[in-house]
Order: C-alpha cells, then sequence, then structure tokens
C-alpha cells in the first residue's frame, strides 16, 4: 500500500508542475507546438525516472532539469537552423526561467491566499472581471452598479491584493 501511495504522491506532483515544465519549454523553444511535444518526451521520461526521485526534495526543479536536457536533445534531433541559441545561452536561459518560476509560483500561491481572505462579494467580482474575462460594462450592468464606481472598486481591490501580495511574499522565505 505504500508504494500505491507514492505513487499517487509523484502522479500529484506530476500534475501540479506541468504549467512550470510547460513555461520553461516555451521560453527555451518560443513555439508552442514544440512546447507541447517536448512537455510530452518529458512527462514520458519523468515517469520513467520515477524512482530516481528523492520524494521531500523540490520536484519542479527535478522536473525542470529533465524537461532541460529534453530540449537538448529535441534540438539535436531537428538540428535546427543556424540561428539557433548555442547550448550555453540555452542553458543559461533555462537557470533563469527555472528561478523566476519559482518565483511565480509562490507569487501565484500568495494571491490565491489573499483572494481567499477577500469578502466574497469582492471575491466574485474579481473573478468575473479576470477570471471569466468580463468586461467592467457587462459586470456593472449585470450587478446594477453604474461602470465608473465597478473601475474605483476594481482599482481598490487590486491594490489592496498587492499589498496583500508583497506582506506574503516578504514573510515567506525565498
Amino acid at each position: 500500500m505504500p508504494e500505491q501511495e507514492d505513487t499517487k504522491q509523484f502522479v500529484a506532483d506530476l500534475i501540479a508542475v506541468q504549467q512550470r515544465v510547460h513555461a520553461l519549454l516555451l521560453s527555451l523553444l518560443a513555439n508552442h507546438d514544440a512546447a507541447d511535444e517536448v512537455l510530452q518526451e518529458t512527462n514520458t521520461v519523468i515517469w520513467a525516472k520515477r524512482e530516481d526521485f528523492t520524494p521531500g526534495t523540490n520536484f519542479g526543479a527535478w522536473a525542470c532539469k529533465i524537461a532541460y536536457y529534453q530540449v537538448l536533445a529535441w534540438r539535436k534531433r531537428r538540428k535546427l537552423d543556424r540561428h539557433r541559441f548555442n547550448d550555453a545561452l540555452l542553458a543559461d536561459l533555462a537557470a533563469v526561467t527555472a528561478e523566476q518560476s519559482d518565483e511565480v509560483e509562490r507569487r501565484r500561491k500568495a494571491l490565491r491566499s489573499c483572494l481567499d481572505e477577500l469578502p466574497e462579494h469582492n471575491r466574485k467580482l474579481i473573478e468575473r472581471r479576470y477570471g471569466e474575462d468580463d468586461t467592467v460594462a457587462n459586470l456593472a450592468e449585470s450587478i446594477g452598479r453604474p461602470a465608473t464606481s465597478l473601475y474605483t472598486t476594481l482599482h481598490r481591490l487590486r491594490l489592496s491584493l498587492m499589498d496583500c501580495v508583497q506582506n506574503r511574499m516578504g514573510a515567506e522565505p525565498s
């Protein structure tokens, strides 16, 4: 049974890093189709190497390192044109992107916590405006408020969320 739990945790970790790995691949390949292809190859390699992962270590960093090597392999197979990045630059880009993706993930978690603390009606406004990409005019009409008033409310909510995220980021270790 513990092996089954380990597998479930591994799958959960793999699912959780998909966006991060895909973002890394997009930054290195600058092509959605190529990034999608290499993501699938990366997932296959991650699964094949699952026994090599040490639980309790940074799964995201491990997965991104595998993705980086898959990019190198993909490039070698494709023998890209003369305008390609050299491997040293690609390694630098991968390192910077992996570092930034940790920061982005921390910010995303902080924002989610800050959103959860908002009163429900304010959280719903934010979710409708930005999550559903509703226009302010449509949103104002649907809730019976003037658009100018709603712009002001949304501006205040964004400032409040920005302060909350900055406070949480300052309180969390990097």
